[in-house]
């Protein structure tokens, strides 16, 4: 399959090749790199952008195996079409999903599909898979429209009447009630409580992040330091998509192999943001900001008061257990090793989703996983076992995805 930059130009191409492109690509990666670029332009991030790829990629993995029958479909959306383009079925699945998600970027999405379809040559078989793509996005479109994702939010917050709090709702509590993809509950993998305050362990993660997550920390290198600035919140998704097109192109995956890997990847990646914000709203952990001024009040003595000890990374407005980041990398690997297998020991880079120029270049996969969570404490915004507890549960994310989910057919 082409690349599709030879076919988009102007801003639009500009917007599209925000992240980095493999050496090769097909009709999955070119419309996972259109998705992550429309979302982009549109300013959709954090809970809504997982979701609205996951949707993206399962119809497009339904659509591809409604025609070749290699993996199952998630949700029947019409009778197979053997004889159909799965690449025609593709793109129309991609584009009918986009399009319903993100209106305001029509003109990129149709560039995009203009630039997928146009050496599909004509006839009976590009009519039947443009049919059946856009009867699956319709269908994974309808399944999810009750995902409890787009109910009111209603996060109440723990007070006592009378006493100040932050004005700032939290972001996107309304994940902690959604419906996962395949699993059975928001809860089917919520994790044991925090550490106790008067633990040892968690002394040992209040004075790890207290010493190397400070905006004035002597202790964190120059290297740490930047680190933490290139992985902001806009760069971690993106970025686990960056790597899954580098492994792809890497093993020259077929077609309906990509499908599927995307799909699932991006299935448990939506996942995380509601498993996660299940255990975060559950538990009401408190941040390292607020843990470091009141060392005083937590009943441990090996945990010392800083009054005036700010993160270097901004808080976000969500609880601290369990560690967000290290939940998509926990399942983001499980993903690849499941799929692919372990050992996977090529480089991979890392690119800024606002400026491709700034890269971080990872001997493999695993060492950009380590790093991804390892900013977390350098940034000050979490405790380390909240990291490990939040990479376990990513590895169990995928495992069952994996077992219970687009299997092969044979």
């Amino acid at each position: 399959m082409r690349m599709l930059s030879r076919a988009i130009t102007g801003s639009i191409a500009a917007a599209v090749f925000a992240v980095a492109t493999p050496a090769s690509a097909d009709v999955i990666t070119d419309w996972n790199q259109t998705a992550i670029a429309a979302m982009k332009v549109a300013n959709v991030a954090g809970n809504p952008w997982t979701r609205n790829m996951a949707i993206v990629h399962v119809a497009m993995s339904d659509a591809v195996n409604s025609v070749q029958n290699k993996y199952a479909i998630h949700v029947p959306g019409g009778a197979p079409a053997p004889g159909a383009s799965p690449e025609a079925a593709a793109a129309a699945a991609a584009r009918a999903v986009l399009l319903k998600q993100l209106p305001g970027q029509k003109a990129l999405i149709e560039q995009a599909y203009e630039a997928s379809t146009k050496d599909i040559p004509d006839g009976a078989a590009k009519k039947d898979g443009i049919a059946i793509g856009e009867k699956c996005a319709a269908a994974i479109i309808a399944d999810r429209a009750s995902d409890g994702t787009s109910v009111p939010d209603t996060y109440r917050p723990v007070t006592t009447p009378g006493t100040w709090i932050p004005t700032t709702s939290p972001i996107f509590a309304e994940y902690a009630r959604a419906a996962p993809w395949v699993m059975k509950s928001a809860d089917q993998m919520r994790p044991p409580p925090p550490p106790d305050l008067k633990s040892d362990l968690y002394a040992r993660d209040y004075n790890e992040t207290k010493e190397m997550g400070g905006a004035k920390s002597t202790k964190r290198t120059a290297e740490q330091t930047a680190a933490v600035k290139f992985w902001s919140q806009l760069n971690f998704g993106p970025a686990w998509q960056e790597a899954a097109r580098q492994l792809s192109a890497a093993r020259n995956l077929s077609l309906a192999d990509n499908a599927r890997l995307f799909a699932l990847l991006n299935m448990g990646t939506a996942n995380t943001f509601i498993i996660d914000w299940d255990a975060k709203f559950t538990y009401n952990f408190w941040r390292p900001i607020t843990a470091i001024r009141n060392g005083d009040q937590d009943g441990n003595d090996a945990t010392e008061r800083d009054a005036g000890w700010t993160p270097l990374n901004a808080t976000p407005m969500h609880p601290e257990y369990p560690s967000q980041a290290a939940i998509v990398a926990g399942v983001s690997m499980g993903i690849f090793e499941g799929l692919l297998g372990p050992g996977l020991s090529m480089p991979v880079v890392a690119s800024d989703l606002m400026d491709p120029k700034m890269q971080r270049q990872f001997a493999n996969v695993q060492a950009m996983s380590d790093e991804t969570r390892d900013v977390r404490i350098w940034g000050g915004i979490h405790f380390r076992n909240s990291l490990d507890v939040g990479y376990q549960m990513g590895r169990k994310i995928a495992v069952f995805l994996i077992e219970n989910s687009l299997k092969p057919t044979g």
